[in-house]
């Protein structure tokens, strides 16, 4: 850990540390890799009022590296996120949460997102993931844009992981007990609204006998036309299959029963690497090489 010159502050309201160039490294035992984390300025704060959280704000330039991941670098008008303060002080926190204001990736800016991650065993579930932003505005040269607008006004995503995972050991060997304890990565709800088209998906996940993720799921797609027109304006789908494609929707929508514009539900699944709606095979995904994950993959609680 790395950082300028510290200033302490907030007295009396808080008590504060502001750490000028703050760059963290390390987490490989998590993570194969590690973590890099590089800021222009974080401050830590506790307030009286709530001793057991650890606030940390980090406005301005990011650079982030997750493994072997590099992500763009990224600003952020406002980053704000909480942690708990353990009395024993070991190991890493198992919840977290956070929030940013007027993020910039790239030529893609974020009016406002947020994360909240819980790995407190609860019930059946061994941790939680929630996530979602709002006013994601996009490059103007990205396809689609023409039909659907510039502003996706909503990604949402909620997923919940069941079953214990195994500490230690090698990677195949704790996905496979994970899997045949009955593990499952549950996707409750993923939704997103762009223009006149809306989505929403819930899923649930395992890994089949040769440890490649496979599933069945279901797709409520709204404004489904719009979003076929922009796919075929930007050359992804052909005319032929964007117009049977369409007559496909239109037979299958219906209005919800709470109301609103006729919306269709497809079937979802991922079998063999390949992941389908209906009888389309949508993409196929690489095999997961378990001999290249490190020792953190899928670490957790027993």
């Amino acid at each position: 850990m790395e950082h300028g010159p510290p200033r302490r502050g907030g007295w009396p309201f808080s008590a504060s540390l502001a750490l000028p160039g703050f760059r963290m490294e390390g987490g490989a035992g998590l993570l194969p890799g590690g973590v890099d984390w590089r800021t222009e300025a974080l401050t830590l704060r506790v307030s009286p009022s709530r001793p057991d959280r650890l606030a940390l704000e980090a406005p301005g330039r990011h650079r982030l590296r997750l493994g072997e991941a590099e992500l763009p670098p990224f600003t952020a008008g406002r980053l704000d996120a909480a942690l708990p303060l353990r009395p024993d002080g070991d190991g890493p926190p198992d919840e977290a949460g956070a929030t940013a204001r007027a993020l910039r990736v790239g030529a893609v800016e974020v009016a406002s997102a947020s994360v909240d991650l819980d790995a407190r065993r609860g019930g059946a579930s061994a941790g939680t993931l929630r996530a979602s932003a709002a006013g994601v505005v996009l490059p103007p040269a990205l396809p689609g844009t023409d039909r659907l607008g510039r502003v996706v006004h909503r990604i949402g995503l909620d997923l919940a992981l069941t079953g214990a995972v195994p500490p230690g050991g090698d990677p195949a060997r704790r996905a496979a007990a994970w899997r045949d304890g009955g593990g499952a990565l549950e996707v409750r709800a993923a939704d997103a609204r762009w223009g006149e088209a809306a989505a929403s998906a819930s899923a649930t996940l395992a890994l089949d006998g040769a440890l490649q993720p496979a599933g069945t799921g279901v797709l409520r797609l709204a404004g489904g036309e719009a979003l076929l027109e922009a796919a075929s304006a930007a050359g992804l789908l052909s005319p032929f299959n964007a117009a049977a494609a369409g007559v496909a929707l239109r037979a299958l929508s219906r209005p919800p029963p709470e109301g609103g514009p006729a919306r269709a539900e497809l079937p979802l699944a991922l079998r063999d690497r390949t992941l389908r709606l209906g009888p389309i095979a949508l993409v196929r995904f690489p095999a997961l090489d378990w001999t290249r994950a490190g020792p953190g993959i899928g670490a957790g609680r027993p």
